[in-house]
């Protein structure tokens, strides 16, 4: 294998010191401009890296964050990824991905990113307990955020799409449609970090009609769970009390019960029930769906937590204005 090229060898060759070197690689350091040219140019003819990871010992930051998702069957989750890797990436920061399963949970997946001694953990619409951050092993650890929803744990910021305004967009456009019998698709039932968007589908329609909301959870987000649940709302519900908008959580939960709907029920959508999702994932626009949905501000989102995380704006909670795109199943 061909010899690793050294800070001493780049010093060497600019006819500078060791240190001069180092300086010319640390943002902010004290360096002449000239010599850290000269240095750079030195560098550039050697192929010369800085160890990151020796430069971590000395400044404690490694440069890396590490993001936590538990459902990755979630279409939405890809895109998202991206635009957060790509920003993190940006701005000189790696990206360790950990995925929390039936045996890897949030408290391993925690520890775990402690003992990389990263930067910064993003919990990425991952449903945690309260509790498992108060577990004596994690405490004083990295700083923790929140991406996707929401969080009322203290220190933790959560950085959402504005939940009560998207779902009031979407209420009054279905309204306006005339749709008057309302149903909720959720996913599961979580503890602390609920979507928070079925409590507020829910209260929009009890302000606005005196029929009941019909409501039914699905296991996981995916299409088909969300096929399995919509055949249980259609099954348990009398044919004269069939719902006709089927509101779904998010668009994987939404191309599930649309299947559902089509191929079982033999129904038309919309002209016997509407159906809308939440995300605007790439496969809600395909004409084999034409899913009316909500786009989240994903480059927004994720641009205010790295300005946290980058020490460029308080750590606080910030919700932000997502758009309603109406397509032909609502």
């Amino acid at each position: 294998m061909a010899k690793r090229v050294t800070a001493e060898d780049v010093a060497r060759s600019a006819g500078v010191s060791k240190w001069t070197v180092i300086r010319a690689f640390t943002p902010g350091a004290s360096i002449a401009e000239k010599s850290r040219l000269r240095v750079l140019e030195a560098a550039e003819n050697l192929n010369y890296r800085p160890n990151l990871l020796a430069r971590s010992l000395a400044t404690n930051l490694t440069h890396q964050v590490a993001i936590l998702i538990d459902d990755f069957k979630n279409p939405h989750k890809l895109p998202v990824l991206e635009i957060l890797t790509w920003q993190l990436q940006s701005e000189g920061l790696l990206t360790v991905l950990i995925n929390i399963n039936e045996h890897f949970d949030h408290v391993q997946a925690l520890l775990d990113a402690g003992q990389r001694q990263v930067d910064a953990i993003i919990l990425f619409g991952t449903a945690f307990r309260p509790e498992m951050l108060e577990d004596d092993r994690i405490q004083g650890g990295a700083p923790l955020y929140v991406l996707a929803r929401d969080s009322q744990i203290p220190n933790v910021p959560a950085i959402t799409c504005d939940t009560p305004l998207a779902m009031r967009e979407l209420c009054e456009y279905f309204s306006s449609k005339g749709y008057r019998r309302p149903a909720f698709l959720s996913g599961a039932k979580t503890l602390s970090t609920a979507l928070g968007r079925r409590r507020a589908f829910n209260a929009f329609w009890e302000a606005h009609s005196s029929k009941p909301v019909l409501g039914v959870s699905a296991a996981s987000y995916s299409s088909g769970h969300g096929f399995e649940a919509a055949r249980i709302l259609f099954q348990e519900t009398p044919r004269e009390q069939w719902p006709d908008l089927l509101m779904c959580e998010n668009d994987a939960l939404a191309f599930g019960a649309i299947d559902y709907v089509r191929s079982t029920l033999k129904l038309r959508i919309p002209d016997d029930i509407a159906i809308a999702g939440f995300d605007n994932t790439p496969l809600a626009a395909s004409p084999a769906y034409d899913l009316t949905t909500y786009e989240q501000p994903a480059i927004e989102m994720v641009a205010a937590i790295l300005s946290m995380i980058l020490g460029r704006e308080p750590r606080e909670n910030r919700a932000f204005k997502g758009k309603l795109v109406s397509r032909s199943t609502a």
